[in-house]
């Protein structure tokens, strides 16, 4: 079997295959269907040439629960079809969890393909809809996942192995992200560009700008360079949160 992988591919081609994939989809649900649309790179006009092709096939609200995905490549282009219930896709959306500002530019920038009942309108209001109570919970929930990396981290200082070292910086650098994302209830246009985006943010903590820097230089060869950075971008988390009055130290059983 001759496996090329992905071809390069118009735009305008990309659209006319997603317009493919919604007629079959009217073919497969027909009348269950409320909308469907393309969201990613594809939906803001930002795709390449090797691109893939996602989109939201959202079904009526009835007595069974949907929550599906199609994920398949075709030759020359991939593709992803989220097959939702209504209330399932309006609850993700209103959810505030520790990669939002990653994942739900996709439920705000949705370009419809079949809608006639404005429910991309909707998704787009249950974005907006959280308070900053939810996105406090989702912070301390970072704030906890950079705890274990700074524990993987201490470990690797007497004995090693080095080797992991570069892609506990690159988690380190890709979670402080999402607290500065978080932070500033802002959203990441797509995962290529989270770190240079979260850069252009206000309230960063001290010492994310490093640790961003190397991982986006690729210069994390120099173990001592890179432990350092990523201890001292630890230390600014802790003095950053207590500024904030987000949670890393908490009751010692929470249950």
């Amino acid at each position: 079997m001759n496996i090329s992988g992905p071809k390069a591919i118009s735009r305008s081609e990309r659209l006319q295959t997603c317009r493919e994939i919604a007629k079959r989809l009217h073919e497969v649900y027909g009348s269950k269907i409320q909308a469907i649309g393309v969201y990613g790179s594809v939906a803001k006009g930002t795709d390449g040439c090797f691109s893939d092709i996602e989109m939201f096939c959202v079904l009526h609200d009835s007595g069974q629960t949907v929550e599906y995905c199609y994920e398949w490549s075709a030759g020359p282009w991939r593709a992803e079809v989220d097959v939702y219930s209504a209330n399932i896709l309006l609850k993700n959306a209103a959810t505030v969890k520790g990669r939002w500002p990653l994942t739900h530019g996709a439920y705000f920038s949705t370009l419809s393909l079949y809608d006639p009942d404005g429910f991309f309108h909707d998704l787009r209001t249950a974005v907006e809809s959280p308070a900053q109570s939810d996105f406090n919970r989702a912070i301390n929930e970072v704030l906890i996942n950079e705890y274990e990396f700074m524990g993987k981290l201490r470990n690797l200082r007497p004995n090693g192995p080095y080797s992991y070292l570069p892609y506990l910086a690159m988690q380190i650098a890709h979670y402080g992200a999402m607290l500065v994302g978080l932070h500033n209830q802002s959203l990441f246009s797509t995962g290529a560009k989270v770190l240079p985006e979260a850069l252009a943010l206000p309230n960063r903590p001290h010492g994310f700008d490093t640790v961003a820097e190397l991982v986006m230089s690729g210069e994390l060869a120099e173990h001592s360079k890179t432990m350092t950075a990523c201890g001292d971008f630890w230390d600014g988390i802790v003095d950053w949160a207590d500024e904030h009055h987000y949670t890393i130290d908490g009751e010692r059983m929470p249950f």
